[in-house]
């Protein structure tokens, strides 16, 4: 199997990954089954020494580039293994947290990255104590990956790439893999040649792939930080003696463990003891065929209402009556508010969609003014008044 082959194959199962619940058994198959081609790959990288500290990047082949990706996938997949204890989770964050300053490296080594853009994500927005300056630095880093992704997308549609990604909102997996030449690249008679008209384009979509994930990568790092801190000051779980083991197990068998009925030899007797415990067996329905019959005719009977949809149906019209919530966590909490939003699209000047967003923002703002004169500060108080 080919580099671009074995590549493939594992974006493909890496995209899949990312759409399923990393609790489920068949997620983790996915999981160890992509591991395994993308050290494969990696280890033949490293062997045909595809990138050399000596070269720089006009000397690497367009090609060739693509290959460069390799550990960030490598690390995406390996923090979505699924561990059970704090110890093993640091040993995951380890190893993804490598994967990823081996990207981060390879990119600084070739001088990717603009150096304005290792400016922008050289600070760390979680030490910024001024919500102000945290909030505005979140903000120049959102609108930076907002731009990267603009670009990428007016080259994809510009050399026609976007018709090898079916989903509308592809995730980076997908952005790689049509980077590929199984992706459908325009090729010359020679199979070692690319089109002359699209290596110039799909060398500018590799370069603002780069960036774009480099910008991701630090604030995954980031996160990755703050997750081994906590792992850190997490007590370790008691251990516990083979004693006490044993009588743990013990008390949980009898717990579950029936008592073998006490049957009197003559058949009669109290069917319970004092403390409730049954002596004998006895059976609940009456004894009469004729009776259980009749009773078991009226089960599910005409007044009986049985379901007319199963959960998943139930949820689907819920969730379209908008009665469920979805989003929130850490990726909602660092959005930037629709105020924000607002804000970064006023500034795009000399567009339609920045003038409206300037004019909407302009009308919030003098209905702000009109509120705060109509109703001033303190107006409603009536508790401290003399």
């Amino acid at each position: 199997m080919s580099l671009s082959q074995l590549f493939a194959n594992a974006l493909s199962t890496a995209s899949k990954v990312v759409s399923f619940p990393t609790i489920q058994d068949s997620t983790q198959e996915l999981i160890q089954y992509c591991l395994r081609d993308l050290n494969v790959l990696q280890s033949r990288v490293t062997a045909l020494s595809l990138f050399s500290p000596n070269e720089t990047f006009e000397d690497i082949g367009t090609r060739d580039l693509v290959y460069l990706f390799v550990p960030y996938v490598l690390s995406e997949v390996q923090g979505r293994v699924r561990t059970t204890e704090p110890a093993e989770r640091m040993q995951v964050l380890n190893r993804a947290q490598g994967s990823l300053t081996s990207f981060l490296s390879n990119l600084d080594n070739f001088e990717i990255v603009p150096a304005e853009e290792r400016l922008l994500y050289e600070y760390k927005t979680s030490p910024i104590r001024d919500a102000k300056q945290r909030r505005e630095m979140k903000i120049k880093q959102y609108q930076k990956e907002k731009d990267l992704r603009a670009k990428i997308d007016e080259i994809r549609r510009r050399q026609g790439l976007h018709q090898f990604i079916t989903d509308d909102e592809p995730n980076n997996f997908d952005l790689i893999s049509m980077l590929l030449p199984s992706a459908g690249t325009r090729q010359s008679a020679k199979d070692d040649e690319i089109d002359s008209d699209t290596e110039d384009a799909l060398r500018e979509v590799t370069l603002l792939l780069l960036r774009l994930m480099y910008a991701q990568s630090q604030v995954q790092m980031e996160s990755m930080d703050q997750e081994r801190e906590i792992l850190k000051h997490t007590p370790p779980p008691p251990i516990k003696s083979e004693n006490q083991r044993e009588q743990h197990q013990t008390a949980e068998e009898s717990m579950w463990k029936l008592d073998a009925p006490q049957v009197p030899k003559d058949g009669k007797g109290p069917l319970l003891d004092s403390s409730g415990k049954p002596l004998q067996p006895f059976t609940i329905l009456p004894s009469d065929a004729g009776t259980r019959a009749r009773l078991q005719a009226q089960v599910f009977g005409p007044s009986h209402r049985l379901p007319t949809m199963t959960i998943d149906e139930y949820l689907a019209i819920e969730r379209q009556r908008g009665n469920i919530l979805t989003g929130g966590g850490r990726a909602s909490t660092e959005a930037p508010t629709s105020k924000e939003k607002l804000e970064i699209a006023a500034e795009m000047e000399g567009t339609r969609e920045g003038e409206e967003m300037a004019e909407e923002k302009r009308q919030k703002d003098e209905q702000w003014a009109q509120y705060t004169d109509e109703n001033p500060r303190g107006a409603g108080n009536t508790m401290n008044r003399g």
